[in-house]
């Protein structure tokens, strides 16, 4: 496990859009496992203006994101489709056919989790996938649980996510209460991972998560296992640590 130390949010989002854009350019076809949320919005503004330089090309670029809402339409503005298209995917040359999300509009869950499953083993992996953790250490919307949950699957949002995620929706009571998501082992199955963690709320979590046992309570914690993770922090989410 790597820890990076950063000044603030900026700083953060920098450092990791510095480690995203390298993957990029040693490896033009990289698969990258995408986030959502507030906290990667930052890195996602630095690559396109990367980009909008000239100094990143992502047209060879596979995209697969950690998850989705569960009976949510892709034309939603409250779906991770659409967070990911007006935050990232609209202003680079990803090409559309390599743009993975679960489909949230099916309702049925089997289906689609076996299908997303099947699509990142189809990619040949994820070669280095984006996290933010939660509050709670979920990662994706993998929630604490008794168990790590293995492969994609249908999850049932705690109230603390719900919470989180109210922001997002003109009322709480719109949160959907479920979602789909990668599982622990196909995020764990990435070559590289990248975790930021940003802002005050998230400093007893990450102490938690990184200097505690690996335990499904804490489902970040797996995380330490991992032999090649990166976690960047600022200076108020490391107040902890």
């Amino acid at each position: 496990m790597r820890i990076i130390r950063a000044k603030d949010y900026s700083d953060m989002s920098r450092k990791a859009a510095n480690i995203l854009s390298a993957q990029v350019i040693m490896q033009p076809d990289a698969v990258l496992g995408c986030a959502t949320g507030g906290t990667p919005v930052g890195i996602y503004r630095q690559l396109i203006e990367w980009y909008q330089r000239g100094d990143l090309d992502f047209s060879e670029v596979t995209t697969v994101n950690l998850d989705e809402y569960r009976g949510i339409s892709r034309e939603s503005e409250q779906s991770y489709w659409h967070f990911m298209h007006s935050n990232f995917f609209d202003h680079v040359n990803i090409a559309p056919e390599r743009i993975h999300l679960p489909e949230g509009s099916n309702l049925n869950a089997q289906e689609v989790c076996r299908a997303y499953t099947e699509m990142i083993r189809s990619v040949g992996g994820i070669d280095l996938q984006l996290l933010g953790i939660g509050t709670d250490g979920h990662i994706g919307f993998n929630e604490p649980n008794t168990v790590f949950e293995m492969d994609t699957h249908c999850v049932d949002l705690t109230e603390s996510t719900v919470e989180a995620n109210k922001r997002f929706f003109a009322r709480k009571e719109d949160v959907p209460r479920q979602a789909y998501t990668m599982g622990i082992r196909d995020i764990m199955q990435a070559r590289r991972v990248l975790m930021v963690a940003s802002g005050a709320d998230k400093a007893k979590i990450v102490r938690q998560a990184f200097f505690g046992p690996v335990t499904p309570a804490v489902p970040a914690s797996i995380l330490q296992i991992h032999p090649d993770f990166t976690l960047i922090v600022d200076q108020e989410a490391a107040a902890e640590i």
